[in-house]
């Protein structure tokens, strides 16, 4: 049995984990390729059984996977962003669900003909999206600022809401006559928000408390503050069933948006336990289904998941929005996207079995209908929300501009080209004399220190999707590269190159507190501004086949390429470790050496050949 176990956690793992890689490889929604991968693992061929597996500690795994997730959604939410849609994501929380709810339930009773108390039930059930299936979708879709954090706050929100709904309801069920349904149903919601509003501020202020005092070592701080949280968690559901997911939600957020502690570790080691768990719900979510699930569905059910889709859900939106800033294309993209996800399967598994044993009419479609609910709109809203928010246009663009710290004279030259060239930059400094040379120029600034707070929340980051750290300061550089890796990406933050590079290679900074070292070992900041000082300047130049890289490096014996930007105005940054392999069609940045800027060939400062 112990071997059989190390093999399903192992598959588990390893299924989720391979068909997220697989997904980002083949530009599909991860929820996609996790719910084949499954199903492929369960109903299919019978592999993986996590019932059999996991026995009843099945839903206290899976619950608190879920507290972990929404703890860390929580994280990511911003009290600034609700500035411009706060009052639809307050609408899409009472009001739209009250809406899906209802709708929801109706169809259950006419469509599916389910009976009166499980019909309700499906509804509430039904009202919940959640991070699992929209944290994905939205880095698939990539959406406008303002449906993209629409749909987080409300995907975080509904999961909680959705899940103590469900409870309330199911209590409410089990009541005799309406009077006593409605007062399990008051007190229930009293005592959740008590409770969620009690453990959350108790737990986010002991962790605040432990952190400010330096009580915590470093390498125990992520461990304390998962400690904390399922403890929170536990506790609030023996004291009220469900309730723990408000608990975490709210606890999230109250640590996210306080200023007296910096919580940016414990939040990156969040969302890589965040990965690790929506891949490993995924696959226990589909596994868990039986063939007669699949099989068992017929022209009701696909009715019903069609209604939701085109009528439910657009409904919802449009009552949710009125008065609202968002324009009608925003509003149909937050129309087209309402996938549900792990708190729907195992809120409805649970339940089924409760409602089974009270005798409940209903109870056994329960499961398979949620299920088939989760399928179709993950399959659907997955293929279909890319094109459709593409074709409204309400979708970002791969951001290729940069933000360039440090606004000093070949700093404002590489960013003068760079905009010349129609890539987007933005130039930070505490030096005001910079700044002010750099307005001057008409690049954009921002006056302040990109290590300061106040930075992430003033500059404007529209467009832009790199960092380039340019300062003197080696320390500066790395620390200002390791602050927006969580804005930009590991992957795309970028610094000078130490002045002992050359010495000591690639060891001279540790690699997970840096970011990737420019454009060529010679690039520091000292060796730049003495070849700027000598007369060195930024040319772009167009390779075709007769004038190609190789040619202008033969041209050009002492340039350094910096950049090169393709047809359609994608930048590819050079670094030490990436040298640069151009083809002809590209237009390669790069600072060309006094003898050699005065190259006739070089003409007013574009190479064009």
């Amino acid at each position: 049995m112990s071997e059989q176990l190390l093999i399903a956690l192992a598959s588990i793992i390893t299924l989720g984990i391979v068909a997220v890689w697989i997904a980002w490889r083949v530009h599909l929604p991860a929820i996609l390729a996790l719910l084949t991968a499954g199903l492929i693992a369960g109903p299919v061929t019978g592999f993986l059984d996590p019932d059999a597996v996991f026995g009843e500690l099945l839903f206290p795994i899976v619950s608190i996977s879920v507290a972990i997730i929404l703890f860390e959604g929580g994280m990511s939410l911003k009290v600034r962003e609700l500035k411009e849609i706060g009052r639809a994501v307050i609408n899409l929380v009472t009001l739209g669900a009250l809406i899906s709810w209802v709708l929801g339930a109706a169809l259950a009773y006419y469509v599916l003909d389910m009976g009166a108390r499980s019909a309700i039930l499906l509804g509430a059930i039904l009202v919940v999206t959640g991070p699992t299936v929209i944290v994905p979708l939205l880095r698939h879709v990539r959406p406008v600022h303002s449906v993209s954090y629409t749909l987080k706050w409300e995907g975080i929100l509904i999961d909680p809401v959705g899940a103590v709904l469900a409870v309330l309801v199911f209590e409410a069920a089990l009541a005799a006559g309406v009077q006593a349904a409605t007062t399990v149903a008051a007190l229930g919601l009293l005592k959740t928000l008590v409770i969620g509003v009690v453990l959350a501020s108790g737990g986010a202020g002991i962790l605040v408390l432990l952190l400010d005092r330096g009580w915590v070592p470093d390498f125990l701080q992520s461990p304390m503050a998962l400690m904390v949280l399922v403890a929170a968690f536990a506790a609030s559901n023996i004291m009220q069933a469900e309730s723990g997911l408000v608990t975490a939600t709210l606890m999230g957020v109250l640590l996210a948006n306080q200023k007296r502690v910096d919580v940016k570790h414990i939040i990156e080691f969040k969302e890589n336990l965040r990965v690790l768990l929506i891949s490993s719900l995924f696959i226990l979510l589909a596994a868990r289904l039986s063939p007669a699930d699949l099989t068992g569905l017929g022209a009701p059910e696909l009715v019903f998941l069609a209604s939701l889709i085109v009528v439910v859900r657009p409904a919802a939106v449009a009552a949710s929005t009125i008065g609202s800033k968002l324009s009608w294309r925003e509003r149909a993209v937050l129309a087209a996207i309402a996938p549900r996800g792990i708190v729907a399967a195992a809120v409805s598994s649970l339940f089924a079995l409760e409602l089974a044993h009270a005798g409940q009419p209903g109870a056994d479609r329960l499961v398979s209908i949620t299920f088939m609910v989760i399928i179709g709109t993950v399959v659907i809203y997955g293929l279909g929300a890319g094109p459709f928010a593409r074709a409204l246009r309400m979708v970002q663009p791969d951001p290729q501009g940069v933000l360039i710290v440090g606004a000093h004279p070949w700093a404002r030259a590489i960013a003068s080209e760079l905009k010349d060239e129609g890539i987007a930059v933005r130039l930070i400094d505490t030096n005001y004399l910079n700044i002010a040379e750099s307005r001057m120029s008409g690049l954009p600034t921002y006056y302040g220190s990109a290590l300061s707070e106040e930075a992430f929340d003033r500059i404007d980051l529209e467009g832009i999707g790199r960092l380039l750290a340019l300062t003197s300061n080696d320390e500066v550089n790395s620390l200002t590269a390791v602050s927006f890796s969580e804005a930009f990406g590991r992957d795309s933050v970028y610094q000078l190159p130490p002045e002992q590079l050359a010495t000591t290679g690639d060891a001279v900074l540790s690699r997970h507190l840096r970011g990737k070292f420019l454009f060529d070992p010679r690039a520091t900041y000292w060796n730049l501004t003495a070849a700027f000082d000598a007369g060195a300047d930024v040319k772009t130049t167009n390779l075709t086949e007769t004038f190609n890289y190789q040619t202008f490096m033969n041209r050009y014996k002492e340039a350094i390429p910096l950049f090169l930007i393709g047809e359609k105005g994608k930048l590819t940054i050079v670094t030490v470790k990436d040298p640069p392999e151009p083809r002809p069609g590209q237009r390669l940045v790069a600072v060309v050496m006094n003898g050699e800027a005065n190259d006739r060939a070089a003409g007013s400062g574009r190479a064009s050949s």
